[in-house]
């Protein structure tokens, strides 16, 4: 038997009238997508609750603002991922990543990348998905975003539009330059390990 369809408009209506169950459910309806969000987005130094929480504060004071031009999800999307830019925005960032930063394991993968142009041994794959990390650490959060979103998570140019509220050619360009910036940082460390 399938679930009864959630109707969004009837939940707001009921919410803007002030129905604190109805707040519950709404809330209750956007907690994945608030969830996968903030996990996408987190900054080092901030809990997802926490973050979570600031985002459904958000979302509930200007729910008055919400017309339904567009999803809900979507505008709630975009609230969450700003509320996630500000938050890695407000943490300090150093502009780059020193060999002295990295882990034994992530100069293993730092030393095999200088050594060899073939694919990395599998027990080097947490090593460079840490160093990857990093490396995305010492991005700016629009960088850091339209690489997460396009490259790790594989969502399309539009999806990161959509999400984003930027236009299609910035997202295009920031990505471009987001991948030069972590090429440069990469080709840095790969310099300082060669014989």
């Amino acid at each position: 038997m399938d679930e009864p369809v959630f109707d969004v408009a009837a939940c707001l209506r009921r919410v803007r009238s002030g129905d604190e169950e109805a707040a519950r459910e709404l809330m209750a309806h956007l907690t994945p997508l608030v969830t996968k969000i903030v996990r996408s987005h987190l900054p080092r130094r901030t809990g997802e609750e926490d973050l979570m929480q600031a985002v459904f504060i958000k979302v509930f004071t200007r729910l008055e603002q919400f017309r339904g031009d567009v999803p809900l999800g979507h505008w709630v999307s975009r609230i969450a991922v700003n509320t996630c830019l500000n938050e890695i925005s407000r943490e300090k960032v150093r502009p780059e990543l020193r060999h002295a930063d990295l882990s034994e394991d992530e100069e293993a993968v730092i030393q095999n990348l200088a050594a060899t142009t073939s694919e990395l041994p599998a027990e080097q794959a947490l090593a460079s998905r840490e160093l990857v990390g990093k490396m995305l650490d010492r991005l700016s959060p629009e960088d850091r975003l339209v690489i997460t979103m396009i490259h790790l998570e594989g969502r399309s140019v539009e999806e990161v539009r959509a999400a984003t509220g930027w236009s299609v050619p910035l997202v295009k360009v920031r990505a471009f330059r987001a991948r030069l910036k972590m090429k440069k940082h990469l080709e840095k460390l790969m310099k300082e390990h060669r014989p």
